[in-house]
């Protein structure tokens, strides 16, 4: 998804995220025949001029710029292909969703994003992502960005900053489910072959899960396996040409359990994910650590970004 497109600079992206506590940046660039690099990963504290301070300290004119929405700031929904040309695509898409909205088709910006349908399927007809968010929304963020003199080219959602951390966990030919939690919730995504074929919320923070009693950590766990279940049979029936190879759980500090439950659990092999075993972190030592890894998870997934093909 991008909405907006700017200039070439550095090779690779450098992704800001604002969390709970402050901002987060990367920078990383894809490597030939090896892990992607990450240059840098830091943080910022909260404050009224945290954007700035990043600007300043990271020289950000040299590189191109992402951000993130949060996860309130949009919908992403599933709707069916139009049969129009691609140039009309986006205007046919307003059109479909205007009744899904809570505000004024009008007032909106809005992105698309392809399903691929199965080759071998005798029909053509097949699903893509609508995704919309108020231009007030999107101005907002733009504002902010040249206000601290930041040349923002891409605002990004994560659905897709975790998609492309899916792709580096494919195997030729099969899926793969990533599960992720954050101060946000859960976020399911299933891939194959570099595309976004399934997208899911659970409202379950990580910090909910962080302090829950052992009673409290079963009804969660519970929850998050039905949900995993449900979500993994709806795409076994609507994928059916898609084998998945596993589920993996994105670096969860501080929770102990959580992969042995849901392995005991679902018919797919469960693993946890080291995210040392597709970054090169060698200019980054401090992300080895699991709590590193969880803070930048979506911001590395964000500077993770490949041109999207146009539709």
């Amino acid at each position: 998804m991008g909405l907006f497109s700017g200039k070439q600079r550095k090779p690779g992206w450098l992704a800001i995220n604002f969390l709970p506590d402050g901002l987060c940046a990367a920078h990383v660039q894809r490597v030939s025949n090896a892990k992607p690099a990450v240059s840098f990963c830091t943080t910022v504290e909260a404050g009224s001029h945290a954007l700035d301070r990043l600007a300043k300290e990271l020289h950000v004119s040299q590189y191109r710029c992402s951000t993130l929405l949060r996860p309130s700031d949009y919908q992403m929904l599933v709707v069916e292909s139009p049969n129009v040309p691609p140039e009309e695509l986006k205007i046919a898409i307003r059109w479909r969703i205007k009744d899904m909205l809570d505000y004024h088709v009008d007032d909106a910006t809005i992105d698309v994003l392809d399903i691929p349908p199965d080759k071998n399927a005798p029909t053509k007809s097949h699903s893509l992502y609508a995704i919309a968010a108020p231009n007030q929304v999107i101005r907002q963020s733009q504002a902010l960005f040249e206000q601290a003199k930041i040349p923002l080219s891409v605002i990004d959602i994560p659905e897709m900053a975790q998609r492309n951390i899916s792709t580096l966990l494919e195997s030729e030919q099969r899926g793969v489910a990533l599960l992720s939690f954050d101060a946000s919730g859960g976020l399911l995504t299933v891939t194959f072959s570099g595309e976004l074929y399934l997208s899911r919320r659970i409202d379950i923070t990580s910090r909910q899960l962080a302090e829950a009693d052992e009673t409290q950590k079963v009804v969660y766990f519970d929850r998050i396996t039905l949900e995993m279940q449900r979500s993994l049979d709806h795409f076994d029936r609507q994928y059916h040409f898609i084998t998945l190879a596993k589920l993996v759980l994105a670096p969860l500090p501080g929770v102990e359990g959580l992969r042995d439950y849901l392995a005991g659990n679902l018919y797919v092999p469960v693993e946890s994910l080291d995210l040392a075993e597709v970054f090169d972190f060698f200019a980054v030592p401090d992300l080895a650590s699991p709590e590193r890894q969880a803070q930048c998870f979506i911001t590395l997934g964000a500077a993770l970004r490949l041109e999207e093909k146009a539709l």
